[in-house]
């Protein structure tokens, strides 16, 4: 039997890989370099690897970045 790969929620994450953030917040791929390209999604690249804040991504769902 394999163990499915769990993904993270927002109780226990401080930042999301982008492919979790697209799959918990139903956003594309696309999208999300869109809005963050924009400004509207603050993310942070740490060792190669783009990561979102979990409070910049509740704050775009409360009608804006922070």
């Amino acid at each position: 039997m394999h163990a499915r790969k769990q993904i993270a929620t927002a109780s226990n994450v401080r930042a999301y890989r982008i492919n979790d953030f697209c799959r918990l917040y139903g956003i594309g791929r696309t999208g999300t370099y869109k809005l963050i390209k924009e400004g509207r999604l603050p993310s942070i690249t740490i060792g190669g690897r783009r990561l979102i804040p979990a409070d910049a991504a509740e704050a775009l769902l409360n009608g804006g970045s922070k």
